[in-house]
This record gives structure tokens, C-alpha cells and sequence, in this order.
């Protein structure tokens, strides 16, 4: 295992920082409970890109460039048209919790995860779906339960997606079909104590992956070979990889709590690292 490198401070006073994407020279995030998606530049300071009254989550991009966002309480695809925002597809019906992350394919199919059950008031957990959204507004079950499905990944060949079950403290593979759908379920990697949350591919295919249960970033190998581990300074929320040479390593930590104590704490923030291997796949 390698030395962890050393973080360096991107934003701070944040709610509750989680989805972070790298697109066009700018790391873009949503804020749960500020209700808003973001975007900032290293050494810049986060601007607001557009207001979700929903709870924004997952983002990702159609082909055409314009961005989709995971509306959270009320469960839906979004889609940010140059007059506003406009629903591509109500979840409801599919998705018995708050809806969370996801990852947007080259053909702009949108994968989005849910809670499955009311985390924040302490429901006992229960499996769920994960759900695959046509551009066109299509909306099908890709896979049933999992335990908390949260951050995926696509690999560069288009042929599997890894989604982390933040509950199954796993992270589970599929294939992909030619029509987005999924088959040959396997685990991909156990994790032990570590609750994946956000995730994001490197070109080794190597998973970094974000643990608020232990407070660390941890570079895991199919088969749960922990290769690397990056401390964080409170529970690790969500990561990606970008920057020019996409050798950057963003880091999101918060603490995770109900929206009153996340808006007067405001402890979130985002720090990033030099690692060795760049991204890959989507997002």
C-alpha cells in the first residue's frame, strides 16, 4: 500500500456535499439540503448552477451536453433545458425511498439508486430497486434487491456497471446488454466494516471508494484488495476523479444528519489529492 497523499482544501461551509462529477474543467456537486447544484473550479469559489427544491443527488450528462439531476423526496429525473428545469421521468411509482445517486451512460441512460426505506427516521433497511431511465423518459427496473444501491460506475468498455450497496457494505457487478439492460449478478468486492457510498473508477479498474461508517476514501481491486486508504476528516461522503490530467482524487466528507443540525453545522467540504492513476469509465 501505497503512502496517502496529502489533501488539499477545495470548498468548506458546505450542508451536505455529495456527487461529485468532473465535466468541462469544473467539479460539479450537488447540496442536499442547500437545494442546489454546484460547480467550482479548484482555487475558485463554488457558484450556484441551478436551485432544486427536491433535494438534488446524482448528476450526469445526455450526449447533447445538457445535464440530468436526481430530484430526491419527490423522485424524479430531471433535465436542465435553457428555460429550467423539466421532468424526464417520475420514480415514484418504482422507488419506495428518496432517490440518490447515479451514472449516466454514452447513450444517456440515467441508472439511479434509492434508499429503499426512511433511513433518516430510522426505518429498519429492506432491499430495493436500481433503476435505468431512457432518455426519452423510459423508466424500468435494471436490478432488484439491493441493499441501499448508491454510487456506480460504467467501465470503459461499456460492458459492466458496479454499483455500491451502502447497506450490503459491498459492491456489486453487472453486465450491460447492448439495451442497457443488466445480467450476471456477482459481488465484486466485500468490504467489511467500510459502507460504500459515492464511487469512481480508475484506468487500472481499481474502485475508489467513499465510507462514512469508517471516515476514509479506500482504492479497493475487484476482489477487496484494499490498495490504498486516504483518511477524511469526518464521515466520507462521495468522491471523484478529474482535474486536467484526471490524476485528481475529489474528496467529499460531511457528517450525516437531518437537515436543521447539516445547515447549522455546515461542515461539508471538499478536499483533493495528486493519486497515481487517472479516471476512467463513467461518470
Amino acid at each position: 500500500m501505497s503512502a496517502a497523499p496529502s489533501p488539499r482544501e477545495i470548498a468548506a461551509g458546505l450542508a451536505f456535499a455529495e456527487s461529485p462529477r468532473w465535466h468541462d474543467g469544473w467539479l460539479w456537486f450537488s447540496d442536499f439540503y442547500l437545494q442546489q447544484v454546484m460547480r467550482v473550479r479548484p482555487g475558485g469559489t463554488p457558484e450556484v448552477v441551478v436551485d432544486v427544491p427536491g433535494q438534488p443527488s446524482g448528476l450526469g450528462w445526455l450526449p447533447d451536453g445538457r445535464l440530468l439531476v436526481v430530484s430526491m423526496t419527490d423522485r424524479r429525473l430531471l433535465r436542465l433545458d435553457p428555460d429550467g428545469l423539466v421532468t424526464v421521468a417520475d420514480l415514484s411509482a418504482h422507488a419506495p425511498g428518496h432517490c440518490n445517486d447515479m451514472v449516466v451512460d454514452r447513450h444517456g441512460r440515467a441508472y439511479i439508486g434509492n434508499f429503499g426505506f426512511d433511513m433518516m427516521n430510522r426505518e429498519a433497511p429492506r432491499p430495493t430497486v436500481l433503476l435505468m431511465v431512457t432518455p426519452d423518459g423510459q423508466v424500468r427496473v435494471a436490478a432488484d434487491d439491493l441493499l441501499f444501491p448508491n454510487g456506480c460506475v460504467i467501465t470503459p468498455d461499456e460492458r459492466t456497471l458496479i454499483v455500491a450497496e451502502t447497506f450490503g457494505k459491498r459492491l456489486t457487478a453487472f453486465d450491460i446488454a447492448a439495451d442497457g439492460s443488466l445480467s450476471n449478478r456477482r459481488i465484486w468486492a466485500e468490504l467489511g466494516d467500510a459502507s460504500p457510498d459515492g464511487i469512481c473508477l480508475d484506468a487500472e479498474g481499481a474502485v475508489w471508494v467513499a465510507s462514512p461508517t469508517t471516515s476514509e476514501f479506500l482504492r479497493v481491486r475487484e476482489g477487496g484488495t484494499v490498495a490504498d486508504r486516504i483518511p477524511a476528516p469526518s464521515q466520507a461522503i462521495a468522491c471523484a476523479l478529474g482535474g486536467d490530467d484526471g490524476r485528481t482524487l475529489f474528496m467529499l466528507s460531511g457528517r450525516v444528519s437531518k437537515a436543521p443540525r447539516a445547515l447549522a453545522e455546515r461542515t461539508a467540504r471538499i478536499d483533493a489529492a495528486t493519486v497515481a492513476v487517472r479516471h476512467a469509465g463513467w461518470p
